[in-house]
């Protein structure tokens, strides 16, 4: 899935990310990177409502985890079960969130979803803006085989 292929997924599967303006950067089956506008997702501070940095990190991870249960040819049911935002910084414009797989040793999670048809991945994002990092995003993901 491409990066076109993937802003169409999310929106239409997930449509906070359009209301919100989500617009995917880069889309691999290592590294996923998502931006959205500052308008749609303003706070009453002129800053980015905490909810939408969290909810483009939160994105960014389950998008990378998404992509690579794909490549692997695994249909799942890929779901959140736990996650931490720490703030950085205030965002005062536009806003990004990277996640990566690059650096992660999937193979046990891989090994335990084949085998018992569900497993665990901890993940994190980095949220930034204006070439800082306004952000850290961590989550536990749970994918579940499809029926």
């Amino acid at each position: 899935m491409n990066a076109n292929a993937l802003q169409r997924y999310l929106h239409t599967h997930i449509p906070l990310s359009s209301a919100m303006g989500v617009e995917v950067l880069e889309a691999s089956v290592d590294r996923v990177r998502l931006a959205a506008p500052l308008a749609p997702n303003l706070n009453m501070h002129g800053t980015v409502f905490g909810g939408s940095g969290a909810t483009l990190a939160l994105l960014a991870a389950w998008s990378v985890v998404h992509l690579r249960l794909e490549a692997e040819g695994l249909a799942s049911q890929l779901v959140i079960h736990h996650s931490t935002m720490d703030y950085l910084l205030p965002i005062h414009g536009s806003f990004a969130a990277t996640a990566s797989l690059e650096a992660v040793d999937t193979s046990d999670f891989f090994t335990k979803y084949r085998r018992k048809g569900r497993a665990r991945l901890s993940l994190s994002a980095e949220l930034t803006s204006e070439n800082a990092i306004a952000g850290r995003f961590t989550g536990e993901f749970v994918a579940i085989s499809a029926p």
